[in-house]
């Protein structure tokens, strides 16, 4: 591995909050390889399935895919000098964060769209969330930890347009009605200044 070396007294990034490491070796061969690939391939289904119902707005059935204990987290991102990258993301201990949930505050967001009067949908907005560079981090036991990137489109009115871009970070338990349950998701903007006058979708 090429060390190089700081500059001016500075240090390399450490790991993004969420982050647990650099993903686990893929298996070349063997039973451990399929069971690999099997397991990619659900990760996947299941968060392009859960993007899928989003879209099109079938968020009661979108709660399903969340555990009961499920921490739902947003911080927010700031400007930061090299060397400061403790301070990049808010702390959500001691300060506020754009989420900082449980299943209870989404059911609670998912009941105010779905009365119909929800001033922020009325007229509907029309969204597209796409889903790649899907990683899988960690597995132990029935949990597996999984990065992955989103992009999400909003489009309301008529030139009303919205973009978000980041990454996710979900720990994801074993269920068997919906293959996995998300447990935990940070959710991590690359935008510093959020110009919307409200969120109103879910990442």
């Amino acid at each position: 591995m090429t060390e190089v070396s700081s500059v001016a007294g500075g240090s390399a990034p450490k790991p993004t909050v969420g982050e647990t490491g650099p993903g686990i070796p893929v298996p070349r061969s063997g039973p451990e390889a399929l069971a690999r690939l099997v397991l990619q391939q659900e990760v996947e289904a299941f968060l392009y399935r859960e993007a899928r119902y989003l879209d099109e707005r079938r968020h009661v059935e979108w709660l399903d895919f969340f555990a009961d204990d499920l921490h739902y987290f947003m911080p927010i991102r700031r400007n930061i000098k090299f060397g400061d990258w403790d301070l990049e993301y808010s702390d959500p201990e001691s300060e506020i964060s754009y989420f900082d949930e449980g299943k209870d505050i989404l059911i609670g967001r998912v009941r105010q769209i779905n009365t119909g009067v929800h001033w922020a949908e009325e007229p509907v907005s029309r969204f597209e969330h796409l889903i790649s560079n899907v990683e899988i981090l960690n597995q132990a036991g029935d949990t597996v930890e999984v990065a992955s990137k989103f992009y999400t489109y909003q489009n309301r009115l008529q030139d009303e347009v919205q973009v978000f871009c980041g990454r996710r970070y979900d720990l994801l338990r074993r269920d068997p009605e919906t293959t996995f349950k998300i447990v935990k998701r940070k959710i991590l903007l690359a935008q510093n200044v959020l110009l919307p006058k409200v969120i109103n979708t879910f990442f």
